[in-house]
């Protein structure tokens, strides 16, 4: 796929807010990837990186390898996801702290909307369909109201922690971020992340890389198959974490992280039961924002349809 400079500057943009996203536990980086059109493409990328790319090395040049492995495309959102991590992480967790209702709100639009645009992908709907996406919600609900475990620092757990929050990661509806709230390693790795422990964050890599090679062949393997069927527990995914993102909460239960309060469980109230002051009409402006957004992305977006692209033999 040849694409020019703007193309990729877009795609890093694209990361960027995939980079955002994952930071905050309740939004997941692949939602921001599905809405953004570059889903199947991140999916395929990840699962055709395998041995054989330095067979491709050894044979037919460096060149030939980077194409085949996308190269190009991992670079552009890569960087766009650490440059995300390192500046806008810092705005987010700011207005967060600052703005939570507004924040939620126009979060609460941008999944609202993708739950629309996701369940568009499907071409035809059958009982499998309507049930295959009521079982996605029944997960995604069971998940996002799961307690807290206590924490473990052993390196094993850890390593395991990684590789299951880096599946929910590119799981559209579940965060990974409140993945490792629910482990109980969420601490444990911020603080080896602030204070550069290698060997902590290499077994957490580790475990990453292991869970995101292996996780990303069994969603392409389900996209070229069963294609329909896929798309609508992801989108019951989705609408099942629209109740972690609701703006308006109330805290049950919270812990203090070093500067950094993590709600471990709270319950989601009516603006009219809200303790404090609700906004209740900036929060529905910007929830027609978040909405509105995705309707402008499907627009401009260039990709065709993922469903248009994957064989349909679960119809």
């Amino acid at each position: 796929m040849q694409r020019s400079l703007k193309d990729y500057l877009t795609i890093t943009l694209k990361g960027m807010a995939m980079g955002a996203a994952d930071v905050v536990p309740g939004v997941s980086g692949g939602t921001i990837a599905f809405i953004t059109g570059i889903y199947q493409e991140l999916i395929n990328t990840i699962s055709g990186i395998n041995l054989g790319l330095i067979k491709t090395w050894k044979e037919q040049g460096f060149a030939a390898m980077w194409k085949e492995a996308n190269g190009s495309f991992i670079v552009a959102l890569l960087s766009g996801i650490l440059i995300s991590i390192f500046t806008v992480m810092r705005l987010t967790n700011y207005l967060l702290e600052a703005h939570p209702i507004m924040i939620w709100s126009f979060f609460f639009g941008l999944i609202l909307a993708s739950i629309w645009y996701v369940a568009k992908q499907i071409p035809k709907w059958n009982f499998k369909i309507v049930l295959a996406l009521i079982i996605g919600a029944a997960i995604a609900v069971y998940i996002v109201t799961l307690p807290p475990m206590g924490t473990n620092t052993s390196l094993w757990f850890l390593f395991l922690a990684g590789s299951i929050a880096v599946c929910a990661m590119i799981l559209p509806g579940i965060s990974g971020a409140f993945i490792l709230v629910l482990l109980g390693s969420y601490k444990t790795i911020t603080e080896a992340a602030h204070d550069f422990e290698f060997k902590t964050l290499g077994v957490v890599a580790l475990g990453a890389i292991v869970g995101l090679l292996s996780f990303s062949r069994v969603l392409k393997w389900l996209f070229d198959h069963y294609s329909s069927i896929t798309l609508a527990v992801l989108t019951g995914f989705i609408a099942g974490s629209l109740n972690k993102i609701w703006p308006w909460k109330e805290v049950l239960e919270s812990k203090q992280i070093g500067e950094k309060t993590i709600i471990l469980r709270d319950a989601s109230v009516w603006p009219t039961n809200y303790q404090g002051e609700s906004h209740i009409i900036a929060a529905i402006a910007l929830i027609l924002a978040g909405f509105t957004l995705i309707l402008i992305l499907e627009r401009v977006a260039n990709q065709k349809p993922i469903a248009q692209n994957a064989t349909n033999q679960d119809l």
